[in-house]
């Protein structure tokens, strides 16, 4: 794909990404893609083999894929955490806030359009797998 944003120093991960059923039929991949509605909480098992969970927005409108991502952040998985599909300029801030750090979109978006909308805010109220300190916290501590 050559319309990859990514946010990770580490190099590129280039191998197809598997789907989940073939993944866990096998020892040997490193690449997983979650559909809609695949359970993500089956990975947490294999999250130290795996380099690279693509995981599928059919639509801007179905945010399941922000639950995947959250649920494997939070279950210590340190690879690339790509989304792929129906990806929206503005949703990329609330993606890496779930702990994406790259992305495949099928519109293109422009960099800078990216960054800018990735900066747009400084402080945030939540928590959050993107690990940002709250600003009740930072008035309070």
């Amino acid at each position: 794909m050559d319309n990859i944003l990514r946010f990770r120093d580490d190099a590129a991960h280039d191998e197809p990404a598997v789907t989940l059923e073939a993944f866990l039929g096998q020892t040997n991949a490193t690449a997983v893609r979650i559909e809609a509605g695949d359970d993500a909480r089956a990975l947490i098992p294999h999250l130290g083999q795996i380099g690279l969970v693509e995981i599928s927005f059919p639509s801007f409108r179905d945010g399941r894929g922000y639950s995947a991502a959250r649920i494997l952040r939070e279950a210590g998985y340190t690879g690339e955490l790509r989304a792929q599909g129906d990806v929206l300029v503005d949703q990329l801030l609330y993606m890496r806030r779930c702990g994406f750090d790259s992305f495949a979109p099928e519109a293109e978006i422009d960099e800078a359009t990216a960054q800018a909308s990735l900066t747009r805010y400084k402080q945030f109220y939540q928590t959050a797998a993107d690990g940002a300190v709250p600003v009740w916290k930072l008035r309070h501590g």
